[in-house]
């Protein structure tokens, strides 16, 4: 089966944003293809700051859930207009496999995967 896991929250909310990651992390674990979409206040949360800062009460770590994606062969898209906004930089991103998307790609990938989950 096909996950996408469409988020737009942000930083200032860790918990919801760390069980956004455990919630795709455990597609993977499962063996599902699965695809992350950041949007709106999401994308910051690809910044080491926050990848290091965050953890959600009870939904654990989002650096840990972060690197059990990328080892799981999760695929990441970023907002390019929502980065672009919030100053997310190609610094931020360094070393980061990513593609940027926008509102035609999540829509497509909508409609490519079984279930779309969103946070």
């Amino acid at each position: 089966m096909r996950f996408l896991v469409h988020i737009t929250c942000g930083p200032e909310q860790p918990t919801r944003a760390a069980l956004a990651f455990f919630v795709a992390r455990a597609a993977v674990e499962e063996g599902h293809e699965t695809s992350v979409f950041l949007a709106g206040d999401a994308v910051q949360l690809l910044r080491d700051a926050v990848l290091d800062a965050a953890v959600g009460l009870g939904t654990g770590s989002l650096r840990e859930h972060y690197d059990k994606l990328v080892a799981g062969g999760a695929k990441f898209y970023l907002s390019g207009g929502s980065s672009k906004a919030r100053g997310v930089s190609d610094a931020d991103l360094a070393g980061k496999s990513f593609e940027f998307g926008n509102p035609t790609l999540l829509v497509r990938l909508a409609a490519e995967n079984d279930k779309v989950l969103c946070y």
